[in-house]
């Protein structure tokens, strides 16, 4: 899941061994085994490199009915910067659901080191539904727009019953307003849709740098098609496998939050109490938590006014939505600390600027596709209600609310096919990084996908904290064995944990 959208089992080892995995050296170039079937043309936007150039793959609405209607899935490329030893192709696979890549490569791809940019042509695309590939939209309500709706938190007694009430408005709204294409978005259609992608570049195999929910589409991808990956970097990882108690990977996406908040408030905590931080909330790092939880509950009583938000006040709710959304990064941290400083005293700051609302309509309704039709979610009230009295008392920072229901659990739309269990049986192409420390994708979850993957994969640990490691809020440790990997194939020999 990443900024948009918006889940680490801390570990006191110098180092974690899952598993020995054989190490690999540099393997031939990959050159292409057909001829490029794309027709490349000067992307649109503005503030692109150059050198970014888009065009369109053709994919199935439907994989049950490859002949019948297709989707224009939209592509960008920069070519590799040295031909002479070029690779092949690294696929960006955003994350989300909701995200796209398209215009990534101007950006997060210009921080991959030169040797990485000479080894490939960068690729990204927006997923069918996003972006410039055949948009889709619930037309959903203002209100049911606001981040604490879609993140479904529960009353303040714990009750779901207007969460349900939501659920069903919002996945009618999907019903009327989706059209066709929004119960043919999961996440195996988007690795369906990488494999033509693949194919139309004429690549034989395909390298990717996968974060978040991206990690997952990777993973989904070589276990659908294994024989066709060649070098992949799953960042961030979530629990790709769920369990059997709640669900497969899009209940585990949410259920994460709860030991995500709860790994990271510590470092909050320590920040928030420093001595000389201006925006210092407590004396001691233990005096945080209390302060938060307090402040939450009486705003869950008395909100205040907060013109401009959506909601337009500043109920406990709202609080919990921002610690949640500010620890994506340690940046974030501030912004934090001054609301609760002003509504300690009964005032607000401005309201932070929402994003455009047919940016926000696109995002919203492509997260609620893929998480519903990636799995059977739960119908019934009681069990909801069960699960998230059970978190409120466990996890009194989430309240409940990775647990509760949002629209899946009244979505119109049987799912079609199981979800894609991600196994061990496969090449050992896997990379895996992650931050101990990660809100959205915590390590606890991510071990548990590690393990899943078995030989086929090595883990890197980051000892740091925010979402999306490698290039972004990692360290340089784990920075330097992920480009490693991608310029000469070399994986540590052994799951590795970077200090």
């Amino acid at each position: 899941m990443t900024k948009t959208t918006r889940n680490v089992a801390l570990i006191v080892a110098a180092s974690v061994v899952l598993g020995v995995t054989a190490p690999l050296t540099a393997t031939a170039a990959v050159a292409p085994s057909t001829p490029e079937l794309l027709d490349w043309a000067k992307c649109e936007g503005s503030g692109l490199d150059p050198r970014q150039e888009c065009a369109t793959v053709q994919v199935p609405i439907d994989y049950s009915d490859p002949g019948g209607k297709k989707i224009g899935i939209t592509v960008s490329r920069i070519p590799s910067e040295k031909p002479a030893v070029r690779r092949g192709a690294l696929l960006l696979i955003a994350g989300g659901p909701g995200g796209g890549s398209l215009d990534e490569l101007s950006g997060k791809g210009q921080e991959l080191p030169q040797e990485v940019r000479d080894a490939y042509d960068l690729i990204g695309f927006d997923p069918r539904g996003v972006g410039r590939s055949a948009p889709v939209s619930c037309g959903l309500e203002a209100d049911d727009l606001a981040r604490s709706t879609f993140f479904p938190w529960p009353a303040p007694d714990g009750s779901v019953t207007e969460n349900m009430v939501t659920a069903r408005r919002m996945a009618d709204a999907c019903a009327r307003d989706g059209g066709e294409l929004i119960r043919h978005i999961s996440s195996a259609d988007n690795a369906r849709d990488i494999d033509r992608i693949r194919a139309a570049l004429g690549e034989r195999k395909l390298s990717a740098w996968g974060v978040s929910y991206g990690s997952y589409v990777g993973a989904v991808y070589s276990q659908l098609f294994p024989h066709r990956t060649d070098r992949f970097v799953l960042d961030s990882n979530l629990d790709g496998n769920g369990d059997p108690e709640h669900g497969q990977a899009s209940r585990a996406l949410w259920a994460g939050f709860e030991t995500g908040v709860e790994d990271v408030f510590p470092e909050f905590a320590k920040w928030a109490s420093a001595p000389g931080n201006p925006y210092r909330l407590a004396d001691t790092a233990a005096g945080v938590r209390p302060l938060f939880l307090r402040l939450a509950a009486r705003l869950d009583r008395e909100p205040i006014p907060w013109p401009g938000a959506n909601p337009a006040e500043l109920n406990g709710n709202a609080l919990r939505q921002t610690m949640v959304d500010t620890f994506y990064d340690p940046d974030g941290f501030p912004a934090l600390a001054q609301l609760i400083l002003a509504a300690q005293n009964g005032t607000v700051p401005p309201a932070p600027e929402a994003p455009p609302e047919p940016l926000l309509q696109n995002g919203l309704a492509v997260a609620l596709a893929t998480m519903c039709n990636d799995d059977e979610w739960p119908r019934s009230t009681s069990v909801y209600q069960k699960e998230v009295d059970e978190s409120r008392a466990k996890y009194p920072l989430t309240a409940g609310m990775p647990r509760n229901a949002m629209a899946c659990a009244a979505w119109p739309y049987p799912v079609k096919e199981n979800p894609v269990r991600i196994t061990d049986r496969g090449p050992s192409t896997v990379l895996l990084v992650q931050n101990r420390r990660d809100v959205a994708t915590p390590l606890s979850g991510a071990l548990k996908f590690r393990a899943a993957l078995g030989r086929r994969a090595v883990m890197v640990t980051v000892n740091s904290t925010g979402h999306d490691a490698y290039l972004a809020n990692g360290n340089e440790c784990g920075d330097r064995i992920v480009s490693r990997y991608l310029a000469t194939g070399e994986l540590p020999r052994r799951d590795t944990y970077c200090g």
